[in-house]
């Protein structure tokens, strides 16, 4: 055993122990947590706004402060942009992760010195936890790289600017940036597949230990490095051990990836965005993501369907249930206050508290009342794909409410396979039976012959990576949307089609 690894080891009991501590003390923890977001934030210009000095409880703070959109939040984030300070947190922020809005454009949104130290620590952590867990520690000795956006920031009114994993790249501790990959020059590349081809080559004849990004974009690594190097990535990096990754459900791409690397590897999800880094996976054996209760975040949730009435209750952990589907909102140490992240979870474990991330607020299929999220497609293809043995490289679902003919309408899955099922219409059964038996409106719905059952659409191979290239958002934190519930994406997507199954 190396003195790394060793050290490794030590530093993750350390970080167990702490995790522990508040994990044991999750009300406590978040009831400290708020009162110290509180008296930060009563000397701003938003905190005098909403009279945080009257603020003494979650409930008077769910009275004086409502849940914002980015939309919402905008005007204070202008003055933030212009050079203002003490307007949403003490001071200026040290950044602004610059984000793609879908109403409001070009998102700046700020992150304090404070934030980005908890978004660091998280990222090891979670690392730390799978070592203490495992035992394993063998692999901080190899290589590591995680596919992410270009390091290089701009600066606007002396705030430094860019992506969130651009930013994060400047925090690579001192003893990894020898085991860190790609090189510099390679991650500032801003052509994603100019920049993949780049990493393949840079990697080739490395001991790649580690691997982390978004799954859609490490399967397109994966498969240039198998193309160019004509081996399975599990014998060309003989030492690989750990995939680390988050934004996306990995199970749709679990197969692929086992295929592509030849032998199973264990994995860590990661629950981060520009807004804050939420959870990590800190158990092998236990499902969902452990929440970070002490990292500057105060939660409230919202179930997911009350969300759109005119004043929903917001409710502390307390108050939450297994299973049921709540929107997140944030309250931070980057003056974001009662923010909507837009990403619904579920409970899964209240000892400790530990989520999965079950989609979007505004994604999901509702066009006949069915409500239908991003878990329940996911699950659904996961038990297509174990009970026919395709291959899906990834897939989206669309809405078809007016037919030809005298048809009735359906859900249309555009789905893009490695290895087409066998049988196309046990497939098709067992998708369609799975959305059923998660969905009791959908299931009504079919039942009722208001719907009839799924259909399925091929995309040819590398059509999604076609569309989202289109689209400017090939590569990086950018990931493909589940569900919409109209056809916006239908058509280009269909250009992409071959045959109908």
């Amino acid at each position: 055993m190396s003195l790394k690894s060793l050290a490794a080891r030590i530093f993750a009991s350390v970080i167990a122990r702490r995790t522990a501590r508040w994990a044991k003390r999750p009300v406590e923890t978040q009831q400290q947590v708020f009162r110290a977001l509180i008296g930060q934030g009563r000397n701003t210009a938003f905190g005098r706004d909403h009279h945080f000095e009257a603020i003494k409880s979650p409930a008077d703070f769910a009275e004086r402060v409502p849940i914002r959109h980015y939309e919402d939040l905008k005007p204070y984030v202008e003055r933030v942009v212009g050079g203002e300070e003490a307007v949403l947190w003490p001071g200026r922020p040290a950044y602004f992760a610059k984000t793609s809005g879908t109403t409001s454009g070009v998102k700046y949104i700020p992150i304090t010195a404070a934030s980005i130290a908890y978004q660091v620590a998280a990222s090891r952590d979670a690392i730390l936890h799978y070592i203490h867990e495992t035992g394993n520690a063998d692999f901080v000795d190899g290589k590591m790289i995680f596919l992410q956006g270009s390091p290089e920031l701009q600066e606007k009114n002396g705030i430094k600017l860019g992506r969130l994993s651009g930013i994060s790249a400047h925090y690579v501790p001192a003893y990894l940036q020898k085991n860190r990959l790609p090189s510099w020059e390679t991650n500032c590349i801003e052509d994603w597949e100019e920049k993949v081809d780049t990493i393949v080559e840079e990697t080739l004849g490395e001991d790649m230990t580690v691997i982390a990004g978004i799954p859609s974009w490490v399967q397109m690594y994966f498969e240039k490095l198998q193309a160019r190097s004509g081996k399975k990535i599990g014998e060309l990096f003989r030492n690989f051990q750990l995939f680390i990754y988050g934004g996306v459900n990995y199970e749709p791409y679990r197969a692929r990836f086992e295929s592509l690397i030849g032998r199973k590897v264990d994995s860590i999800e990661l629950f981060p965005a520009s807004e804050g880094f939420f959870a990590y996976q800190d158990s092998q054996e236990a499902p969902g993501m452990l929440l970070l209760l002490d990292s500057g975040i105060y939660y409230e949730f919202v179930k997911a369907s009350d969300f759109f009435e005119e004043k929903p209750q917001r409710i502390g952990l307390q108050e939450v249930e297994l299973g049921v589907n709540y929107v997140m909102i944030i309250s931070t140490n980057a003056g974001l206050w009662a923010y909507n992240l837009g990403d619904t979870i579920q409970f899964v474990s209240k000892n400790p508290f530990r989520i999965i991330v079950s989609g979007r607020i505004e994604h999901f299929i509702s066009a006949f009342g069915e409500h239908v999220i991003a878990k329940e497609v996911e699950v659904a293809m996961q038990k297509a794909v174990a009970a026919t043995g395709a291959r899906v490289n990834e897939f989206t679902v669309v809405p078809q409410i007016n037919p030809e003919g005298q048809q009735l309408p359906y859900h249309e899955w555009l789905v893009e396979f490695e290895n087409t099922p066998a049988d196309m219409q046990k497939f098709r059964s067992v998708l369609d039976r799975a959305l059923q038996e998660q969905n009791s409106y959908y299931f009504d719905l079919i039942e009722g012959r208001i719907l009839q059952p799924l259909k399925v659409t091929f995309i040819k191979k590398g059509g999604f990576r076609a569309y989202m290239k289109s689209k400017g958002k090939l590569g990086g934190q950018n990931k493909v949307q589940r569900l919409y519930n109209d056809r916006s994406a239908a058509e280009a997507l269909l250009q992409q089609a071959h045959q109908e199954a």
